[in-house]
């Protein structure tokens, strides 16, 4: 038996809202609890997994199948924490803060095509400007940094929320740039429009085809993309907001119990969204051979998770003077350079 929306509103007690407004809140809420779960699963889990690895040590492997059970205790041992709310904050800013970081973040998958599974496509909505959107609704989280930093009362807290509105201004127009490049050669903002225009077949090599995706059309766009993504989710060489042997734990020092836990779930959404926003713009979105488009979708976010993993296990945390360097005086160049020689190869292409 199949519901309407119609149908799955009156079950809720939605009965009076239009069946548009009923199927969203639906697709939102299905979309958001895989995301969420994702999240859940890379921070106390895949994280210290992937960490150990690369370093040779033991990490969680007693609680169920290679440990992967460590979130329930994870879990509990967080939100049974004491919420302790310092003196002197600026209450309203304070509690808003965690929750603009973990909103934001999630709002963004709303515009971006994760394909099928069977008869479910997950796609809330597909507007003519979604990259903007994406990247408007993304900027939104350095708001709650601040805030966090400001609200606390206490000076580590402020500082980092000083260096993280330093790192996104510095990191966040390259960003933009490089999408803008991505933007020239599909000659849409549309997210759906982007994914169609990597549809094609670049080479055919015997029985493997190179598809057409923007990473392998401009490479040095998508490293760059990359690189500025790490900086903009604040993952290593780039966690200057939150170096914690500098500044005890930045912008999130004063934070505890669910208030820290929506700190670190949006830390990883953020993470997801990044690379979603990779994987849409650069790597063909859910295209893959023989597996539905949904789990292609979800393989390659987790591989650009992976990769930020790598990075913070091998490369060291640079100081904020070096940071603000590289975005300005080496990233914004590149991202020009960038920008200005993919309009010249379209044009010439065009004519």
């Amino acid at each position: 038996m199949t519901l309407l929306p119609e149908q799955i509103g009156d079950l809720l007690g939605l009965s009076g809202l239009p069946a548009e407004i009923i199927g969203g809140l639906i697709g939102a809420t299905i979309i958001g609890s895989i995301i969420l779960a994702n999240a859940a699963l890379a921070g106390p889990w895949a994280k210290r997994k992937i960490t150990a690895a690369f370093t040779d040590r033991i990490s969680v492997n007693k609680f169920g199948p290679w440990g992967v059970g460590i979130i329930i205790p994870d879990a509990v041992r967080l939100l049974s924490k004491e919420l302790i709310v310092p003196e002197g904050v600026d209450r309203p800013a304070w509690d808003l803060a965690p929750l603009i970081i973990a909103s934001s973040a999630l709002l963004g998958f709303a515009v971006i095509p994760m394909g099928s599974l069977g008869p479910i496509e997950f796609h809330l909505a597909d507007p003519e400007v979604g990259l903007i959107f994406v990247f408007a609704i993304a900027s939104i989280a350095s708001l709650g940094l601040v805030m966090a930093g400001y609200a606390s009362n206490n000076k580590y807290s402020l500082m980092g929320g000083l260096r993280a509105v330093a790192q996104n201004l510095a990191y966040e127009i390259p960003l933009i740039l490089v999408g803008i490049s991505v933007v020239i050669f599909a000659g849409s903002l549309q997210m759906s429009e982007i994914v169609a225009a990597q549809s094609q077949t670049l080479v055919e090599l015997g029985p493997v085809a190179i598809p057409a995706w923007f990473a392998i059309l401009n490479p040095f766009a998508f490293v760059l993309f990359l690189a500025a993504n790490v900086a903009e989710v604040g993952r290593n060489p780039f966690d200057i907001p939150e170096a914690p042997t500098e500044i005890v734990a930045g912008y999130q020092t004063e934070y505890s119990s669910v208030y820290f836990v929506l700190f670190y779930l949006g830390e990883f959404v953020h993470i997801f969204l990044g690379g979603a926003i990779i994987a849409t713009i650069f790597l063909g979105g859910p295209a893959g051979p023989i597996l539905p488009g949904f789990v292609w979708f979800l393989i390659k976010i987790w591989a650009v998770f992976l990769l930020t993993q790598w990075m913070r296990s091998a490369l060291p945390r640079v100081r904020i003077d070096q940071l603000i360097e590289i975005g300005w005086k080496g990233m914004l160049v590149l991202a020009f350079v960038n920008l200005f020689l993919t309009a010249a190869i379209v044009g010439v292409l065009a004519v």
